[in-house]
């Protein structure tokens, strides 16, 4: 559970990726605009920890970036009903600015009015799919509002990445992410939305041997590996990413909302002892299956159709 004054680190950063790693994706990265990073990071200090790199959405690309990350697959959600259209039209002048190198999500707010035009307007604009965070939106996975968004993505060939685990739990969130959250309920829209993409981050925590079960009996669940490698929160087993199905795991980093070195996951997985190949598919391949990337990781399959 997330609890007020959590430690910042102060362990040291890498000024690149890894040497000898191949091409990384971040799958991964926040962004708002300016007004609600500053919220965002106001919370964070009230109710978590300090956020590392208090930055805007360019200097967040530009640092990525320069420090050799390839592709960014940039996350947002809309925290109340109303604001979706203006993120999505934030999002995607963002992504152009940086063409072929950026993946935005659209974000929705499920049951507000017109949510599926909403999102099929993302859509329409070049975002590349969809982000809900139930524990902010507090919203039951298993409605008929929710199945609703699933129709607009799945009729687009757009995938899902969902904050769908319980932890990090805070007493502060409007809902009890214990109540609305389960691999379970997840299991219910694999089922329904067969050819639906859906992600879970943070592998799933803290429902980790549950969503390591179901990432083997459902070839369209992924799950990334944002926070749950990186020995800051108090996982009961450490992970270990041999005995996963590793075609559906993705590195990300939650940057930059992170109280730690951007770098320092990717340490972790430097020193896992995986092969070249185990890591080609955590670091770049299995994020451009799953969004729908070209083999380099660079713009989107049908950019040529457009």
């Amino acid at each position: 559970m997330l609890k007020p004054n959590l430690p910042t680190l102060d362990d040291r950063e890498g000024c690149s990726v890894p040497a000898g790693f191949p091409k990384v994706i971040d799958a991964h990265v926040h962004v708002f605009p300016d007004a609600i990073f500053k919220a965002v990071r106001r919370w964070f200090d009230e109710n978590a920890w300090h956020i590392r790199y208090p930055l805007t959405t360019g200097e967040v690309f530009d640092f990525l970036f320069a420090n050799g990350v390839s592709h960014l697959i940039a996350l947002q959600y809309a925290h109340a009903p109303g604001i979706a259209g203006q993120l999505n039209g934030y999002m995607a002048e963002k992504c152009r600015q940086y063409p072929g190198r950026i993946t935005g999500m659209a974000t929705v707010y499920p049951g507000e009015p017109d949510a599926g035009k909403i999102l099929q307007d993302a859509f329409d604009a070049g975002l590349g799919g969809l982000k809900l965070h139930a524990h902010v939106q507090c919203f039951d996975i298993n409605s008929e509002e929710t199945d609703r968004v699933f129709d607009v993505c799945e009729a687009n060939n757009k995938p899902v990445v969902i904050h769908i685990g319980k932890e990090p739990k805070s007493p502060v969130y409007r809902c009890d992410p214990y109540k609305i959250c389960a691999a379970g309920k997840l299991e219910r829209v694999l089922k329904n939305f067969p050819t639906l993409k859906v992600c879970v981050p943070h592998l799933g925590f803290s429902e980790t041997r549950e969503y390591k079960t179901m990432v083997e009996r459902y070839d369209h669940l992924w799950l990334d590996t944002t926070m749950a490698l990186t020995d800051y929160f108090p996982i009961a087993e450490r992970i270990d990413l041999q005995e996963y199905r590793l075609d559906r795991i993705m590195y990300g980093s939650d940057f930059p909302n992170i109280p730690y070195a951007w770098d320092r996951e990717l340490k972790w997985l430097r020193d896992s002892h995986l092969g070249a190949d185990q890591l080609e598919m955590i670091l770049n391949k299995n994020a451009a299956e799953f969004f729908g990337l070209d083999p380099q990781g660079e713009g989107h399959a049908d950019d040529r159709t457009r």
